[in-house]
């Protein structure tokens, strides 16, 4: 008998499945429903930096786009090489099949090279999930690794289950066993994100990093309790509504942009104005040395706007160096 991933289908989750599919539906009715180059752009950026954050890495937002452009940023080395993994691995995410053993292994290669021993393999050792100093899971031993992926993977080649279900179940079971040496929770969210680009491929772009990072206790928790019951029920539960809420913060955001860009961007505006405006209320944390590359103009130029267009149109919320650009709509 092939392998079953224990869980119960509830209530909450068919809930849950109906209104991110409606709201998913919905949005792709429209003509808008096209993410920008910018947004998607801005929302991979968010996406990498809240993964590495939920795993201790400190880089910024900021930080992290200057890192992806090939600046040189005062950080900590290794944090610096996490970013450059990690956008390199997000990058071929469409060239993978999630139920591909070695696709699953070149991606982990990828994701950790120079950062581990064992890059791209199975771990021969034992390992444990912590919060703080706190062990909340111990992870099968090592020598059932390859069997338990094995059953994984190929219980997700055949499973019926719609891929909002089945990517979250994935994701418990990729995490209660634990296959690697380290980089397990990015690998277990980049994996659920490749199995939801499978389905829809404008999810490859959901920034649910975002949402876990902002819920990371109730996340652990919601892991420590599903193992209790040695099924994935309640971790299934919390990622569904968490994939629910990242919909809704991206379409939200989508919306903004495209009334940015018909309605809230003055037309007594030259054409590079509105150009900055639209960039910025489509990617609020773009910089200036990015709106420079991306409107073909100089950074003395594109610095002499900002400062026009801070007077009337456009504001920055919180410092120069972490903040994030607002446009005053008329």
């Amino acid at each position: 008998m092939s392998y079953q991933p224990p869980f119960t289908l509830t209530n909450r989750m068919l809930d849950l499945v109906s209104r991110f599919s409606e709201r998913l539906g919905a949005w792709t009715g429209q003509s808008s429903s096209t993410l920008s180059p910018m947004l998607r752009r801005g929302n991979r950026i968010r996406t990498i930096q809240a993964s590495l954050e939920i795993e201790q890495n400190t880089l910024s937002v900021e930080q992290v786009s200057a890192v992806i452009e090939g600046k040189i940023v005062l950080g900590p080395p290794r944090e610096i090489q996490e970013v450059k993994n990690a956008f390199s691995t997000y990058e071929q995410l469409e060239q993978w099949a999630p139920s591909s053993e070695q696709d699953l292994l070149d991606a982990h290669r990828l994701l950790m090279i120079a950062l581990v021993d064992d890059p791209g393999c199975y771990r021969v050792g034992g390992v444990g999930v912590f919060q703080g100093k706190k062990l909340i899971h111990m992870a099968p031993p090592a020598k059932q690794v390859p069997r338990l992926m094995e059953d994984l993977q190929g219980w997700l080649t055949n499973t019926d289950l719609h891929p909002l279900l089945s990517s979250c179940l994935f994701h418990y079971e990729f995490e209660f066993i634990h296959p690697f040496s380290d980089g397990n929770g990015r690998m277990g969210r980049l994996w659920q994100t490749l199995i939801l680009s499978q389905w829809r491929s404008e999810l490859a772009w959901l920034p649910v990093e975002t949402v876990v990072r902002d819920r990371q206790p109730a996340y652990y928790a919601a892991l420590a309790r599903a193992d209790e019951q040695f099924e994935g029920t309640l971790f299934v539960e919390f990622m569904l509504e968490a994939l629910t809420d990242a919909l809704e913060q991206a379409l939200t955001q989508n919306d903004e942009a495209n009334d940015l860009v018909s309605d809230g961007v003055p037309t007594k505006l030259d054409s590079l104005d509105r150009q900055i405006l639209i960039y910025c209320g489509e990617t609020p944390y773009v910089t200036q040395e990015q709106l420079a590359s991306l409107t073909g103009k100089s950074l003395s130029t594109i610095q002499r706007r900002i400062r026009k267009l801070r007077k009337e149109h456009l504001r920055r919320a919180g410092s120069d160096k972490s903040g994030y650009w607002k446009v005053i709509s008329d």
